[in-house]
């Protein structure tokens, strides 16, 4: 193979003269300069026409609403976007707040219901009168 050999930079109106190479590639060789890689053609064939090929599989199980969805957030801004992203989480993590809060609730109730049928039951059972003297 050849050695590179550029033209060296004088002012800047030879800057593209500047850029030319002369060096000379060898196309006989096919282990260089393979025509075509296995498989290379039918996997970009398969991508040239996506607007007649039917939609992705995940596409055909979302409904208007959700590709509505979509639309809109493709043409929020950045900006627009992280605030939206930021109102979700907020909202994420209100309802985590409400759901530590109702399910309190419900184990204080549940201990207060278990606790009145134990007292109940100890009546019932006279376990919890004072022993006579």
């Amino acid at each position: 193979m050849q050695s590179l050999k550029a033209c060296p930079p004088n002012d800047s109106a030879d800057l593209e003269a500047s850029l030319l190479s002369f060096e000379k590639l060898d196309r006989a060789s096919p282990d260089l300069w393979p025509e075509q890689l296995p498989g290379v053609a039918e996997f970009a064939a398969s991508f040239k026409s996506p607007i007649t090929s039917s939609p992705p599989k995940w596409m055909a199980e979302l409904e208007n609403d959700d590709i509505d969805m979509l639309k809109e957030l493709g043409s929020l801004t950045t900006a627009n976007l992280m605030e939206k992203v930021r109102g979700l989480q907020n909202l994420a993590y209100q309802l985590g707040l409400d759901e530590c809060h109702t399910a309190r609730a419900s184990l204080h109730n549940h201990f207060h219901t278990v606790k009145s049928r134990e007292m109940t039951r100890g009546k019932f059972l006279n376990i919890l009168e004072k022993p006579r003297k």
